[in-house]
């Protein structure tokens, strides 16, 4: 069985880096065990402040992984906490602890996925109180923070004050997309250790795909090309019909702009495939959240109190209501940024035909195209087309509304 790093595509530097820590984590607990050591003073980390890491290459209490979308991050983070909790300290993929990590299920590893637009203070302090805790398994307890760029300032603050003074068998693994101070604070990056990682080749997204997930090579090596690197999208690529069409629908974008009606309608049908696409994937997560929480307040019950159990549990149906919206709003973002990183590829193919670069294109099934484009609008305007859309990615980043951000976009798609 392959061990917790495989999944790690084309980040060598990285894994040698995580197996180092995770043998002088193993080698920490075999310190404490005989002389009782705290914990991580005996992995030889020299304090140079309060919390802060010496930038060896022994172990630390807290990381920061970075990265482009699809380099990996969770994934990465993930498999150095299964290694953390190896019996082996090897992270070997085998051993109960490498297998209920890996599988969710570990009691003393955290995961903060966050569902909505951000993570809360509330969130966090209550995460920061469990992590405090001694480890039932004797290991390490874990916090893993996906997307820890969503943290609003005073949960940032409340991470930061338990990361300045951690419990000597906490660690926290932190992930975003870069140690930029819109992504995570300077006082929170300069107490951890940074792993940055790249985005893999298409040549190692599509060997894991076909090695994984028995893919087809020739299916695998063009859904690896088209996701740019993001191995979570190139299997979604690989085996989703609809995932395909969604992007066909897309990528027909630049034709369709053939006047300021047709941006508008290209506009719509782009929030509205969003919507959609939102819609269907948190659609059986809500109905199953409203359906436990009811029945947990009482509902279908027979007995004296039941309905009035109901009747009053109106503010916590409410709160599940106001969290779900706020996942569907996520969950919308996320599909139309796909959606754009796929029209961007496009134009990215358009700007390279027309400067004659020795690349290959992004979009091989719309390379034609792409060709024609280039030599409509020569490379300045598949430079300025280009930057439209990435202009659209920033403003809807920064809370913009999609739609007008979209018919923004689509409006100077259209002019060039």
């Amino acid at each position: 069985m392959p061990d917790v790093f495989a999944d790690l595509v084309g980040q060598d530097e990285a894994v040698t880096e995580l197996r180092r820590a995770a043998a002088a984590a193993a080698a920490v607990l075999r310190a404490a065990a005989t002389d009782r050591t705290p914990a991580l003073v005996a992995a030889g980390e020299a304090e140079t402040g309060a919390g802060a890491p010496d930038p060896g290459t022994g172990m630390t209490h807290a990381w920061i992984f970075t990265g482009p979308p699809g380099s990996g991050r969770s994934v990465a983070a993930r498999a150095f906490a299964a290694a953390l909790q190896c019996a082996y300290g090897t992270g070997c993929g085998e051993c109960p602890g490498c297998h209920t990590t890996l599988g969710g299920t570990n009691a003393d590893v955290r995961l903060v996925v966050p569902e909505g637009l951000s993570i809360g203070v509330n969130e966090m302090r209550a995460l920061v109180l469990r992590a405090a805790s001694t480890p039932s398994g004797g290991r390490w307890q874990v916090v893993v923070i996906e997307d820890a760029d969503r943290l609003t300032e005073a949960a940032g603050n409340a991470l930061l004050k338990a990361i300045e003074e951690p419990p000597p068998r906490t660690v926290f693994l932190l992930c975003a997309p870069s140690t930029h101070p819109d992504d995570i604070s300077v006082t929170i990056r300069s107490r951890c250790r940074v792993v940055p990682l790249r985005q893999p080749p298409a040549t190692a997204v599509a060997e894991v795909l076909v090695r994984r997930d028995g893919i087809a090579p020739d299916v695998a090596r063009w859904a690896a090309a088209a996701a740019q690197g993001h191995v979570g999208r190139a299997r979604r690529l690989a085996r989703d019909p609809e995932a395909r069409k969604r992007r066909e629908a897309v990528l027909a974008v630049p034709r369709r702009l053939t006047g300021v009606g047709a941006a508008f309608d290209a506009a719509s049908a782009l929030i509205e495939a969003a919507e959609a696409e939102a819609e269907a994937s948190v659609a059986e997560a809500d109905t199953a959240e409203r359906a436990a929480l009811e029945t947990a307040l009482g509902a279908g019950g027979t007995g004296r109190g039941a309905a009035g159990a109901i009747r009053g549990a109106a503010g916590q149906l409410k709160e599940l209501e106001k969290r779900q919206k706020s996942r569907a709003t996520r969950a919308q973002r996320d599909a139309l940024d796909r959606a754009l990183v796929d029209l961007a590829g496009f134009y990215r193919d358009a700007l390279t035909m027309a400067l004659r670069a020795p690349v290959d294109p992004v979009h091989t099934d719309t390379a034609a195209l792409a060709g024609a484009g280039a030599q409509k609008w020569d490379a300045e305007g598949s430079l300025r087309r280009l930057e439209a859309v990435l202009a659209c990615r920033a403003a809807i980043e920064a809370n913009v509304k999609p739609r007008i951000a979209v018919e923004a976009m689509m409006l100077a798609l259209w002019k060039g």
